[in-house]
C-alpha cells in the first residue's frame, strides 16, 4: 500500500487524514468483520470527524506512534468511522459507550465482536495512564485478554447491550400533545436559562438554537415578554462572547465557559445553519439592527469560506492551525497596534484586548459590553483590517466533504433568510446549492446519498464523488429546505421536489408497523440494530425535522398523507418533549404547527409588494405561496392582483393593498 493503508480511496478527509497512520485501518465494510471472524479477533472502532480537536490529540499520541499501531494491527481488526458521513453507525455505538459509562463524546472507541455486537467502549484515551484512567495500551492489553479468557461474559454482555439498543427511544402511543405541552416544555426551559449569562445550563455551553428558537415560537402566541427576554440574553451572550467571530462571521461550536468567552474554536456547517435561523427570527420580531449583522455575517462566512465553486457547501473548518488550537483567531496587543494603526485604539477598548490576553497569553476578541454589537466607523476599519491581516495566516483545516443533510439545513434558513430581507443574492445561492444537491447527490436511480467530496488536491478521482446511502435525516431536511426555496422563489418546481423526495422518504423508510421512521432506508445494509433518529441534538433529528417538513408540505398542497404522517411521528414522543425538552426542541415546532391554527397566504398574480409583505414577517405558523401554480387548493378560484389569507384553506376576504394585508396578518400573530 505504498506507505498508506485502506483509507486513502476514501471521501471523508478524516479517514483521508489517518491514511498514513501506521494502523491497518479498514473503513465501515463487511470485509473488516470477515477478517476480525478468520482471525478470531475483536474488532476495535475508533469514531470521529475532522474538526475534532480532541480526536486529532488521539491520533497524534497513538495511532500514529509505531508502537501502538503494532498492538492495534496484531489483536484486532481497526475501523475508523467519520461520524458526519455515517450518523447511523455513529448512533448505534455512541448509544453503546453511553449506557456503558453514562457519557459520550469523540473521539469514540469502541470493542465489538466480529458481529458487530458492542462490549466495551468509551472516549478519549490517553498514551499514558493519568487520573486513574488507563492508558491506551494498558485498554488494548486487557481487552485482548479478556477476549481470550472471558469471551462467554463477553459475548453475553454484548448480546444484552445490542438488545437494550435495539429497543430504546420507544415512547409508545400518545394522544397527539397540544399547547399544554408547549407551555410545560417553554416553563422547563425557561428554568434553565443562565438569565446573567445567556445560554442553558452551565459550562460547556452549546448553543441551543433550537431551544431557543422554540421560546421564540411560544412567544409568538403568548406575547410574554419573559420568554423573549431569555431568547435575546442569550442571542447577545453568545455573539458578543469569543464563541462569534467578530472579524469574518459565523459561530464556534461551543463555549468552554460560561460567559460565552473561550470557544472550542471548529466551525460547523449545522451551526451556522441552526443560528442564523433564530437570529433572523429574532430580527424579525424584534427589529434589532444586531441580529440583522449577526445574519448577514454569518451568511457571509459560509458563502465566502464554506462554499464549493459549483454550489455545494463544505461541512467544517477544524479548531486547529499549525498545530494549536485556535491559533489562527487569536491576537496579541501588538499585532493589533501595527495593524490597525490611528484606530487601534478604538478597536482595543471595544473588543477588550489586554497585553496579558485572555487565552493562554493571547487575546480571544470579544465585546466585553454585551449586546452593543453595531460597529463605530473607527471599529469596523480596524475589523476589516485585521481581517485582511488573518487572511495571509494558515488557516485551519477544511473538511471539504458536502453533506446533504447540513446542506438542506443550510439552503432552508438562507432561503428564509432571502425572503424575509429581500437579498436575490442569498436567494440565488440558495437556488444554487440545493441545485448542486440535486445534481450531485442524487444517483441516476433516483436514490439519494449522504456524502459528496470533489476531485482535486485532497480526494484522487477514485476517492470522489457521492458515497453511502443517504438516511432518514437527509431526505427529511429537503423536504424543508425544498418547501423554503419554493416560498423565497416562487418555483412550482421546488414544491413538486418536495413531494418527490417526500415520497422517497416515507416509502424507503417509514415504520409500517410501528411507525416513525427508521434512520436508514429499507435498502441499506444492516447494522446489528436497526434504530429510529428521534432525540434532537447538535442537529434535529430525522423525525422532528420530517414532522414540520410535512406539515408545512400538507399545508402547502393540501395532500392529507403527508399531514397524517407528520401527525403520528408528533403524537409518538408522548410527553416526553414537556419533561425533556432539549431533547425535542426542533419537535416543539411541529407541535406548534400541529396543535394550529396554522395560516395559508396565496398571491396570486404579479404582486411582489403583497409577498414582500408577507415573506418579511415572523410567521411561525403560515406558508406562503406565490409565482408558478402548482397543484393546491391554494390557487382553486383565485383572482389575479390579491392576497388570500386561509386556514384549512377557508379564507378571508381578499387583501388586494399592503395595508389590507398587513391588518389580516397582524390578526394571526
Amino acid at each position: 500500500m505504498a506507505g498508506t493503508n485502506r483509507l486513502a480511496q476514501e471521501t471523508s478527509p478524516y479517514l483521508r487524514q489517518h491514511a498514513d497512520n501506521p494502523v491497518h485501518w479498514w473503513p465501515w465494510c463487511d470485509e473488516a468483520f470477515a477478517e476480525a471472524r478468520e482471525r478470531d479477533v475483536a474488532v476495535l472502532l475508533s469514531v470521529g470527524y475532522s474538526a475534532c480537536h480532541w480526536c486529532h490529540v488521539m491520533a497524534h499520541e497513538s495511532f500514529e506512534d509505531d508502537d501502538t499501531a503494532a498492538l492495534m494491527n496484531e489483536r484486532f481488526v481497526n475501523i475508523k468511522v467519520d461520524r458526519e458521513e455515517r450518523p447511523d453507525v455513529d448512533a448505534l455505538y455512541m448509544e453503546a459507550v453511553q449506557a456503558l459509562t453514562g457519557h459520550g463524546g469523540w473521539p469514540m472507541t469502541v470493542f465489538l465482536t466480529p458481529e458487530g455486537e458492542p462490549f466495551f467502549g468509551g472516549t478519549y484515551f490517553p498514551k499514558s495512564g493519568r487520573q486513574g484512567m488507563p492508558s491506551f495500551t494498558q485498554l488494548l492489553g486487557a481487552i485482548d485478554q479478556a477476549w481470550r479468557t472471558q469471551r462467554g461474559e463477553l459475548l453475553d454482555q454484548a448480546s444484552k447491550l445490542t438488545e437494550a439498543i435495539a429497543t430504546a427511544a420507544s415512547f409508545g402511543d400518545a394522544t397527539l400533545p397540544g399547547l399544554d405541552l408547549l407551555e410545560a416544555a417553554g416553563a422547563v426551559l425557561l428554568g434553565q436559562v443562565d438569565r446573567e449569562r445567556g445560554g442553558l445550563g452551565r459550562a460547556p455551553k452549546f448553543p441551543q438554537s433550537m431551544s431557543l428558537d422554540a421560546l421564540l415560537r411560544l412567544h409568538a402566541r403568548t406575547g410574554d415578554p419573559e420568554l423573549l427576554e431569555a431568547v435575546t440574553v442569550s442571542l447577545d451572550a453568545m455573539a458578543s462572547g469569543g464563541i462569534y467571530d467578530h472579524l469574518g462571521g459565523g459561530f464556534a461550536r461551543y463555549s468552554v465557559d460560561d460567559t460565552w468567552l473561550v470557544p472550542h474554536f471548529e466551525k460547523m456547517l449545522y451551526d451556522q445553519a441552526l443560528l442564523l435561523r433564530v437570529y433572523l427570527h429574532a430580527w424579525q420580531v424584534t427589529g434589532e439592527p444586531r441580529y440583522r449583522q449577526v445574519v448577514d455575517e454569518t451568511v457571509g462566512y459560509v458563502l465566502r469560506d464554506l462554499r464549493h465553486p459549483d454550489g455545494g457547501l463544505y461541512s467544517a473548518e477544524d479548531a486547529d492551525s499549525e498545530g494549536e488550537e485556535g491559533r489562527f483567531y487569536v491576537w496579541s496587543l501588538a499585532e493589533i497596534r501595527d495593524v490597525c494603526g490611528d484606530d487601534a485604539p478604538e478597536a482595543i477598548r471595544w473588543w477588550g484586548v489586554t497585553d496579558a490576553g485572555n487565552f493562554e497569553g493571547a487575546n480571544i476578541l470579544h465585546r466585553w459590553s454585551r449586546g452593543d454589537l453595531v460597529r463605530p466607523p473607527a471599529v469596523e476599519r480596524a475589523r476589516a483590517a485585521l481581517f485582511e491581516r488573518r487572511a495571509t495566516r494558515v488557516r485551519p483545516g477544511l473538511d471539504d466533504k458536502v453533506l446533504t443533510e447540513w446542506n438542506a439545513l443550510f439552503v432552508a434558513s438562507l432561503a428564509e433568510a432571502a425572503a424575509a430581507t429581500g437579498r436575490t443574492d442569498w436567494r440565488d445561492a440558495a437556488v444554487a446549492t440545493a441545485d448542486f444537491l440535486f445534481a450531485n447527490l442524487r444517483g441516476s436511480d433516483g436514490r439519494w446519498h449522504r456524502s459528496w467530496t470533489a476531485p482535486g488536491q485532497h480526494a484522487t478521482s477514485a476517492s470522489a464523488g457521492a458515497r453511502h446511502l443517504a438516511y432518514a435525516a437527509d431526505h427529511a431536511a429537503l423536504v424543508d429546505a425544498c418547501t423554503r426555496l419554493a416560498e423565497a422563489t416562487g418555483e412550482a418546481r421546488w414544491i413538486a421536489r418536495a413531494r418527490e423526495v417526500a415520497a422517497d422518504l416515507l416509502d424507503r423508510f417509514w415504520d409500517d408497523e410501528s411507525g416513525g421512521l427508521f434512520t436508514t432506508g429499507h435498502d441499506a445494509p444492516r447494522l446489528v440494530a436497526r434504530q429510529k433518529d428521534v432525540l434532537d441534538g447538535a442537529t434535529p433529528s430525522a423525525a422532528s425535522t420530517a414532522a414540520l417538513a410535512l406539515l408545512r408540505l400538507a399545508t402547502l398542497t393540501g395532500d392529507d398523507e403527508y399531514d397524517r404522517r407528520a401527525r403520528i411521528l408528533v403524537t409518538l414522543a408522548g410527553d416526553a418533549p414537556a419533561r425533556a425538552p432539549t431533547a425535542f426542541a426542533q419537535l416543539l415546532a411541529a407541535v406548534d404547527l400541529a396543535a394550529g391554527p396554522t395560516a395559508e397566504v396565496a398571491v396570486v398574480g404579479d404582486r411582489p409588494d403583497l409577498v414582500g409583505e408577507a415573506l418579511r414577517r415572523y410567521l411561525p405558523r403560515a406558508v406562503v405561496a406565490w409565482g408558478e401554480p402548482y397543484p393546491s387548493p391554494l390557487w382553486e378560484g383565485r383572482q389575479d392582483g390579491a392576497a388570500y389569507l386561509c386556514e384549512r384553506f377557508a379564507c378571508r376576504q381578499p387583501a388586494h393593498s399592503v395595508a389590507e394585508l398587513a391588518a389580516q396578518l397582524d390578526a394571526i400573530t
